[in-house]
């Protein structure tokens, strides 16, 4: 097995892969050829098929795993496959594992963290909503512990969605110790559930792709459908803390634009946005950086706006 973080440019290769991704499209000369996206468990690869109607190429389609064979080049500072034949392969010829990007990070170490902040929350309504799904419901449990937190960009990978909700639970630990006026238990909990969502948006691994809810109603909405539920299972939830919680959940993205239906109103749902914009965003950056071995300008990024460098450390 040759991952594709272990690939260089010049190399010719035979490996299987998951095609993740297939899309036909012509040169300016309008010749057709297939742009893939590989996968395994380390990342992603561009894949180009110059001649899609050569003999060499068989018959496969999204999500088959595939043996490619085929040189390595480099365009705009980032490897690609062009690749020559292509075979489809059968079960027992790749181990699945293989092909899931999992989270360096253990997963049952990070639960265990998170529920340390868990047990940190006083009021027994909050305390009760998160508890409803981080508590008392295992197949919401085992769920959210496998979960990538995106389909692309930021924490796409098996565990990404706990590794995500804990960091952002620590830089909200950090403000309430900074800024008396946040309500920490608000926060907290807020924190832990703003993207419960995404265990309904996203499908699991290999597919990771939205699902049909995950198109309609989104993550947030998602959510807040969630809380609710919860909500209406605790006798006497006083109505104004519940529409608080909400708040933030629904605000958690900052701008209508980027698809939060309300802006923060609330103190906390100003902290949880800049929590969970933070740790995107980092993230975002530690996955464009990893395993960059050059210092050179890595060119124009629309997430950021601007050509990226990584430093020397």
């Amino acid at each position: 097995m040759r991952y594709i973080n272990t690939l260089h440019e010049g190399e010719t290769i035979r490996n299987v892969y998951l095609c993740k991704g297939k899309r036909s499209a012509e040169t300016r000369n309008g010749k057709p050829y297939d742009n893939l996206i590989l996968q395994d468990k380390t990342g992603t690869l561009d894949g180009k098929v110059w001649d899609p109607n050569s003999g060499g190429i068989a018959d496969y389609d999204e999500m088959d795993f595939i043996e490619v064979f085929g040189e390595v080049t480099s365009y705009n500072n980032n490897l690609q496959l062009n690749i020559r034949q292509i075979r489809k392969v059968q079960e027992g010829e790749y181990v699945p594992a293989d092909y899931m990007p999992t989270t360096e990070k253990s997963t049952d170490g990070m639960y265990q963290e998170l529920m340390g902040y868990v047990k940190q929350i006083k009021n027994p309504y909050l305390r009760q909503v998160v508890e409803y799904y981080f508590v008392h419901d295992e197949a919401f449990i085992k769920r959210f512990k496998g979960h990538s937190a995106a389909k692309t960009v930021h924490h796409g990978f098996a565990g990404g969605l706990l590794e995500h909700t804990l960091s952002v639970v620590k830089f909200c630990e950090y403000m309430v110790g900074a800024y008396p006026i946040l309500n920490r238990d608000l926060l907290y909990a807020a924190a832990i559930c703003h993207d419960i969502g995404k265990t309904k948006e996203l499908s699991s691994f290999p597919e990771n792709d939205y699902t049909d809810e995950g198109q309609l109603l989104g993550h947030i909405v998602i959510g807040v459908e969630m809380v609710g539920e919860a909500v209406r299972t605790i006798p006497g939830f006083p109505e104004k803390l519940a529409n608080e919680l909400k708040h933030c959940i629904v605000a958690h993205h900052g701008e209508l634009e980027y698809g939060s239906p309300k802006k923060p109103a609330l103190a906390e749902a100003v902290a949880l946005n800049f929590a969970d914009c933070t740790d995107a965003k980092m993230q975002t950056l530690t996955e464009i950086f990893k395993d960059k071995k050059t210092n050179d300008w890595l060119g124009y990024n629309r997430l950021f706006e601007s050509n990226l460098r990584k430093t020397v450390i």
